[in-house]
């Protein structure tokens, strides 16, 4: 169990899934298709930059001014963009704004980054991203087989959304692991366990 990790993540589902939406993740594909952008390209990218803005920032401002206001400005960019996939991989059926979301995230900052752990950890971070797109491949047929339930009206498994639930977690602590938020290595499991620890601070979006 992971219920102590200092990221928390869970998703509100809806109980049907509007085709309309469906469309407009489409369009939504296509519009970004059109600047070359890509869930692939994009993940990459965080990946090699993560570390890099951490180091960079560390060394000119010091690691207390990256923890108390580099860090977290990057964690709003992080949090959306973990609320948009939830969007795209069929979890939620609402375009995240600043209104509110589906997605309910909670962050313990608990890392002491230095320039030197913060570029490591383009090298620790291997094993867990590794995991991580094998197991994408799985959730991409997901999304598939999703698309065509709600096309057909049909009720969305909850086995389906358990496992993409699980998937956003995953990328949800190894994106603060790897942008030198919290010092815990993300475990390698799906579970965060039931409850919220009451330790836990930080922004939570409702």
């Amino acid at each position: 169990m992971t219920n102590d990790y200092p990221i928390q993540l869970d998703v509100v589902s809806p109980p049907h899934f509007d085709r309309v939406q469906l469309l407009l993740r489409l369009l939504l594909a296509i519009a970004l298709a059109c600047f070359g952008i890509t869930a692939g390209w994009l993940g990459w990218t965080l990946y090699a930059l993560l570390p890099l803005i951490a180091a960079i920032a560390i060394s000119t401002e010091g690691a207390d001014a990256y923890v108390s206001r580099v860090g977290p400005a990057i964690w709003r960019v992080l949090r959306w963009l973990l609320e948009l996939n939830a969007y795209v991989m069929l979890v939620t059926d609402r375009f995240p704004t600043a209104e509110g979301s589906s997605v309910k995230i909670e962050l313990r900052a608990t890392a002491k980054p230095t320039v030197g752990t913060a570029l490591w950890r383009l090298v620790t971070s291997l094993p867990s991203g590794l995991v991580l797109c094998l197991l994408g491949v799985v959730s991409s047929i997901l999304c598939v087989f999703a698309v065509v339930l709600v096309l057909f009206g049909a009720a969305m498994p909850a086995w389906i959304l358990a496992y993409q639930r699980g998937m956003l977690r995953w990328e949800a602590r190894l994106a603060a692991y790897h942008a030198c938020l919290v010092e815990e290595y993300p475990p390698f499991s799906f579970d965060t366990g039931a409850a919220t620890p009451p330790a836990m601070v930080g922004a939570q979006h409702t």
